[in-house]
């Protein structure tokens, strides 16, 4: 593998992630970004680029859902065939077998999503155009490296949600559409965690499955490229971080927010956004290590190479799971809360990573005149999390003491909320 750099302007490549042009113009390389002109595109071409692509992926898949011959459609019409023959029965009913129904209800919470401003947060538009030093990377690496440590134990949370006794209107079906979200979800937390099925005869011993490479791996390879010793990467988690650690896990495993809530929360609120404002992670780190020659490859950059390709997968299963469970009136409003309260832990976590690595502040949530549909309408998040920052370990968090107290929230109420 080259380690060789040139500089902006002259032709050649930067280790193996770029290709240099004769004129200058920095291209990735195959495997490195699904769009190899990344160094060349704007910010907000990149987020419509992502979204049009999600969109168009998305109904790719229901597309093929309506084909007759399709594996997958013949399942749901087996379900289905069962639900119509037992009263009461509401599988039938739901939006994915009513023509066009599923196609509006996708690109209604797509749209919802993806209009949010926290992918336009400034520090990921800053990131995206290397406007940072090496210390700063740095200490954006470790904070972090706090939330991708703890994301995918939402997942499980979300996943213990289902199980044979949870109440679902579909009878004889109960157990199986619990399953069928089980499976979503074991093959999304397989993908954190760096595992996979294993016959008996193959099954990996210990020190292998213990080997595996986790995303917290991956990571770990960008601290290889800093510079950064093992016992330098853990670090206390800033208070904004520790905020949408603990949003996440209340959003997945908290009884006081419904099963299609947990779904949103690991699925449209979680992987939706991650490609987009990974790239412009992604493509600022490049951008920056080309300009000053820093010894950066691929597998360094790795997890957030391997999240941008494999989100969009999981959000699309995530999504049609989650229409299984679309079966309340109000559970589209539902969804858009819990995306709502995930956007808004997002974006005071982004402001929180801006003001430690900068040192300067940038507009909170509350200050950039919202859109009311982004507004949370109740206040269950708001005694969950205070209660919840009663419990974390004063040392894991900046200012613990303080934080384990604190009645502050990242959160944008309704008025009268």
């Amino acid at each position: 593998m080259s380690e060789q750099t040139h500089a902006p302007g002259q032709g050649g490549a930067y280790s193996d992630l770029l290709t240099l042009l004769p004129d200058g113009t920095p291209v990735l390389n195959t495997g490195v970004h699904p769009m190899e002109q990344l160094l060349s595109m704007g910010a907000e071409e990149v987020l419509a680029a992502f979204k049009r692509s999600q969109q168009q992926d998305f109904l790719r898949v229901i597309a093929q859902l309506e084909e007759p011959g399709n594996p997958l459609n013949r399942l749901l019409g087996e379900l289905r065939e069962i639900a119509e023959k037992e009263p009461h029965n509401r599988f039938s009913e739901l939006a994915l077998f009513r023509p066009g129904a599923l196609r509006e209800l996708f690109i209604d919470l797509h749209n919802h999503v993806m209009d949010h401003p926290v992918w336009r947060h400034p520090f990921f538009l800053r990131i995206f155009e290397g406007d940072f030093n090496a210390d700063e990377l740095t200490l954006f690496a470790k904070h972090y490296f706090n939330q991708v440590k703890n994301t995918r134990q939402c997942v499980a949370l979300a996943l213990g949600r289902f199980s044979g006794v949870m109440p679902l209107p579909y009878g004889c079906l109960n157990e199986r559409v619990s399953e069928l979200a089980q499976i979503v979800l074991a093959q999304l937390l397989a993908d954190e965690y760096g595992v996979g099925t294993h016959a008996v005869e193959d099954y990996p011993e210990l020190h292998g499955l213990l080997g595996s490479t986790t995303h917290i791996v991956m990571y770990r390879n960008l601290f290889d490229g800093l510079g950064v010793t093992f016992q330098e990467q853990d670090v206390a988690m800033l208070p904004g971080v520790a905020d949408n650690v603990l949003t996440q896990r209340l959003l997945a495993g908290d009884p006081r927010f419904t099963t299609v809530e947990a779904l949103a929360s690991v699925g449209l609120g979680m992987e939706w956004g991650v490609p987009e404002f990974f790239s412009l992670l992604l493509g600022g780190m490049i951008r920056w290590g080309w300009r000053n020659r820093a010894p950066l490859t691929q597998r360094h950059l790795i997890v957030f190479i391997a999240h941008v390709q494999y989100d969009v997968l999981h959000a699309i299963s995530v999504m049609l799971i989650t229409s299984f469970f679309n079966h309340e009136d109000d559970a589209l409003a539902r969804i858009k809360q819990a995306t709502n309260t995930l956007m808004a832990s997002r974006h005071a976590m982004m402001g929180d990573l801006y003001r430690h690595i900068f040192g300067a502040d940038c507009p909170a949530l509350g200050e950039i005149a919202l859109a009311p549909e982004y507004h949370l309408r109740d206040r269950r998040i708001a005694d969950a999390l205070i209660e919840a920052r009663a419990q974390v370990a004063p040392d894991r968090v900046i200012g613990g003491v303080a934080y384990r107290g604190s009645q502050t929230l990242p959160f944008v109420f309704s008025q009268g909320e």
